[in-house]
């Protein structure tokens, strides 16, 4: 099989496609033939070093797969010729970019009908960050003010619609150009950071969801209402930033994703009630990662990225 490796850390020009052997399930695990990858900016800070999530090269990086299970040797969960999706074994090493995966079957679910393979693959790490995020943290209930920064990314572009659906106004801030996306998606309200700051245009706001990182979670601090609650994607380990929250009487949560198997189920119902989807703003050819790659250094994409195998 192929798979996209790199001796070293570095540039997009690292990754390298390479003729290896297929993994072997263990008990518990099933052998997917993949259809789709989903990138994700995580995947190019670990490829250019700027932590150590899965050690040093050599790597395979990726966790986003959508494909048909090939093999299922021993486990009931799924059989062979079954569509799933899933994100598996994160924070640990899941090497998704690959044509063959072996992953734990409770760490995916079925493919709705309604998903591509591409569409399917570009879900799970956005929408599991977004669902724990907003759900299992944030405890988003019908009729919230939530404040979803960066509506126009990955995370942001689910998050909006999670929200929605469980009752809330949400109001996002994002770039002037995707301000259409971002209402399309459902936002009440949409704050273009570039000319406006939203620290001084909101108030009582009950929840924010942070993906942008920067100052934006310390500015955050003025729009909650009293007990309000900050979740951060992306600032989960400041600990100066969490005492700030905490002296002024506000809720602190970093959240740091996993591959929970009730929240991928619960994306799925979204997704089949017609209430979720996912946008992928550009799909590239498995041997064309290093593109894919310069476009996830460039920041600023809408929605998700994409490899086909």
């Amino acid at each position: 099989m192929r798979t996209i490796t790199q001796q070293t850390l570095g540039g997009p020009e690292v990754l390298t496609v390479v003729d290896t052997p297929e993994p072997r399930p263990i008990p518990g695990e099933v052998l997917i033939r993949v259809k789709a990858i989903g990138l994700n900016p995580l995947e190019a800070r670990l490829r250019a070093g700027e932590f150590p999530l899965i050690g040093r090269p050599p790597f395979v990086l990726g966790w986003d797969i959508s494909g048909v299970v090939q093999d299922a040797p021993q486990t009931w969960r799924l059989r062979p010729g079954d569509e799933v999706f899933g994100m598996p074994r994160f924070p640990l090493a899941a090497s998704a970019y690959a044509e063959v995966v072996a992953a734990p079957a409770l760490h995916l679910a079925r493919k709705p009908t309604s998903l591509s393979h591409v569409e399917a693959s570009a879900l799970p790490v956005v929408g599991l960050t977004a669902w724990q995020g907003l759900v299992d943290l944030g405890d988003v209930t019908e009729g919230d003010r939530v404040l979803v920064h960066g509506g126009g990314g990955g995370v942001g572009h689910v998050a909006i619609q999670i929200a929605k659906a469980l009752g809330a106004y949400v109001i996002a801030t994002a770039g002037g150009s995707k301000r259409a996306f971002v209402e399309g998606l459902g936002a009440d309200e949409v704050i273009d950071y570039t000319a406006v700051d939203f620290s001084e245009a909101v108030r009582d706001v009950d929840v924010v969801l942070d993906t942008v990182g920067g100052d934006t979670a310390e500015r955050s601090l003025d729009v909650l209402r009293p007990g309000g609650h900050l979740v951060t994607a992306v600032a989960e380990e400041d600990a100066a930033l969490a005492a700030a929250y905490e002296a002024a009487g506000l809720r602190f949560s970093g959240i740091a994703v996993d591959p929970d198997p009730i929240a991928l189920r619960g994306l799925v119902a979204l997704v089949e009630q017609g209430r979720l989807r996912v946008h992928v703003q550009e799909t590239f050819p498995f041997e064309r990662v290093a593109d894919a790659h310069r476009l996830l250094d460039g920041g600023h994409l809408q929605g998700k990225l994409v490899l086909t195998v």
